[in-house]
């Protein structure tokens, strides 16, 4: 099933975090959420709002732009976090373990296009375009499974 997609508009970084906390939610082990649009776009600020809205403990969420992948323990369950910018192979992303945590964690993946074959079919992709005051998020999907629960988002956004 194919679902239409969804535009949300974040007039602001608040809004763009609020969008962060309130997917967080939604969200369960074998959840893949792909984050992707230029860099300075808003996908680690997305992200971080999202992680600490789960943290069994507050800490602090770093990018994951040198490390590859952080991982969380969350009140959802095991949470990675994933910026593969610096990957240039599918065989990286296997070292990383990434694939199998697409099994049973919800996974963060900005840059995803580096996932290439490897990419969830059931992945909720968020596509974020800045605008010179605010910011547009473009959702699609095409597991059914995200049609009840982004009609949810929006109505917390």
């Amino acid at each position: 099933m194919t679902a239409s997609p969804l535009n949300l508009d974040w007039p602001d970084a608040d809004a763009t975090a609020r969008c962060g906390v309130a997917l967080s939610k939604v969200l369960g082990p074998g959840d893949v959420v792909l984050l992707s649009g230029p860099v300075g776009a808003g996908k680690t600020h997305f992200a971080r709002a999202l992680i600490q809205s789960l943290l069994i403990t507050p800490e602090d969420v770093p990018s994951p732009t040198f490390t590859l992948v952080q991982t969380y323990d969350t009140t959802s369950g095991a949470l990675w976090h994933a910026d593969l910018y610096r990957v240039s192979m599918d065989t990286e992303i296997d070292e990383l373990g990434l694939v199998e945590a697409f099994e049973d964690a919800i996974c963060l993946v900005e840059w995803p296009d580096r996932l290439g074959p490897l990419t969830p079919a059931d992945a909720l992709l968020i596509d974020i375009s800045p605008q010179p005051d605010s910011r547009t998020a473009h959702l699609s999907w095409t597991d059914a499974k995200w049609h009840a629960r982004l009609a949810d988002l929006v109505q917390h956004v």
